[in-house]
């Protein structure tokens, strides 16, 4: 895998994930990421996790960027929305050895966290876990050809 400042990332959130969205970009940024797109939203005003997370799986579905990271309150919602998408594997993660799974066994293309339920500390360590581990392919490759994601 490619350092994350390599990385072309795309991060999106609805409005209970605004703020630690938020964090999690200037973490980035500090990280010197030089693609880091926002699909928004862009305030903690009340809006509907789908808009947001529609246009940014499309994205990293199209290849405009390697991965995504996705917040919303529990997390459940945006990851539901994501994995609409045909070459989506969006994982919600709460902790970092689910992260290292996510990424290791199902190749996770976006980390998804629950606001709500993690603090800032946790959600820097689950991003650079997410960007530090590589899929395993093997056995785990044949696994996620028949959820038919590719």
């Amino acid at each position: 895998m490619k350092p994350i400042n390599e990385q072309k990332i795309a991060v999106c959130s609805d409005h209970a994930g605004f703020e630690l969205k938020s964090k999690v970009i200037a973490y980035l940024q500090a990280k010197n990421v030089s693609v880091l797109k926002d699909f928004g939203t862009y305030s903690p005003d009340s809006c509907d996790y789908a808009d947001y997370a529609h246009p940014m799986a499309t994205a990293v579905e199209n290849g405009e960027f390697d991965y995504g990271i996705s917040i919303c309150g529990s997390g459940n919602g945006i990851t539901m929305t994501l994995n609409k998408h045909q070459k989506i594997r969006a994982a919600l993660c709460w902790e970092n050895e689910i992260v290292a799974l996510a990424r290791q066994h199902n190749n996770a293309n976006v980390l998804s966290l629950p606001a709500r339920f993690i603090t800032e500390q946790a959600a820097y360590e689950m991003v650079d876990t997410f960007f530090s581990t590589d899929f395993e392919g093997g056995r785990h490759q044949t696994r996620i050809d028949k959820i038919g994601c590719v």
